[in-house]
């Protein structure tokens, strides 16, 4: 064996024994806690990072990233609806145990073109790819049929996102992404996981947290239905009624 293919042997051995090891993913958000006060309009969200090498210095190699904001999980109950002799009335319906109640997704590129349809289900990159989790039995078709009405209704209300050009990557190291919270968000700890992908393949990962708290009367208000919810509903129906009072006295003096 010649010197030159040993050494070609030596620097093979090496690169599958540790020389190449995956790049690590240094990710940071703008703000790590949201405040809902009074006329909150939304906010937005600057999901930002670096990727390096386990040595500490900028990766070579060109990645796409993804970038998954999710928010707290819900219980989620859909009725669909039919016309029957003129009327609208529900006829079948479907209950999902834990429905992300924000989910938003970020790309370099569309999805399609970075992952299979495979590694899309098992890291949830995409909205057609968001696990749901039915209860009771139902068919497959079914499930299927209205996990889809469930985005679509979501996404309406700007609480389900997908951008196929959101992240901007520069030189394959640096990335950012601007994800845009709507003021009917929940409260609740929102979770920020972010995708290194190479030729199809995720090769790294990391994840953040972002707390959407609320302040002031609002909050005040929350903690209380949540704490003494029938001292709470009393409170509400009083001043229903007093109101209602007020304005019926208001109008027979004007």
């Amino acid at each position: 064996m010649t010197g030159t293919l040993k050494a070609a042997v030596l620097a093979l051995v090496f690169l599958l024994l540790g020389g190449a090891r995956d790049p690590i993913l240094v990710p940071e958000i703008s703000q790590h806690e949201v405040q809902v006060r009074q006329g909150f309009t939304g906010a937005d969200l600057l999901l930002f990072g670096a990727i390096l090498t386990p040595e500490g210095t900028r990766a070579a190699a060109q990645y796409d990233v993804v970038v998954v904001l999710k928010g707290p999980v819900q219980s989620i109950v859909l009725r669909e609806k039919q016309k029957v002799a003129g009327m609208w009335i529900n006829v079948e319906s479907a209950e999902f145990r834990s429905a992300p109640s924000f989910f938003a997704v970020a790309a370099s590129r569309p999805v399609a073109r970075i992952v299979d349809e495979k590694t899309a289900a098992i890291y949830e990159i995409g909205l057609k790819w968001v696990q749901l989790s039915p209860i009771g039995v139902i068919e497959p078709k079914e499930q299927a049929r209205f996990a889809a009405g469930l985005v679509d209704l979501m996404r309406r209300q700007d609480l389900y996102q997908e951008n196929d050009h959101a992240v901007k990557v520069s030189g394959g190291v640096l990335y950012q992404a601007r994800i845009a919270l709507p003021s009917n968000v929940q409260t609740g700890t929102y979770t920020a996981e972010t995708f290194a992908i190479q030729r199809g393949q995720v090769i790294a990962s990391a994840s953040s947290k972002v707390e959407v708290r609320k302040l002031g009367f609002e909050r005040f208000v929350a903690r209380s239905a949540q704490r003494s919810s029938i001292a709470y509903g009393l409170v509400a129906v009083a001043l229903s009624v007093l109101f209602g009072w007020g304005a019926g006295y208001i109008a027979r003096r004007v």
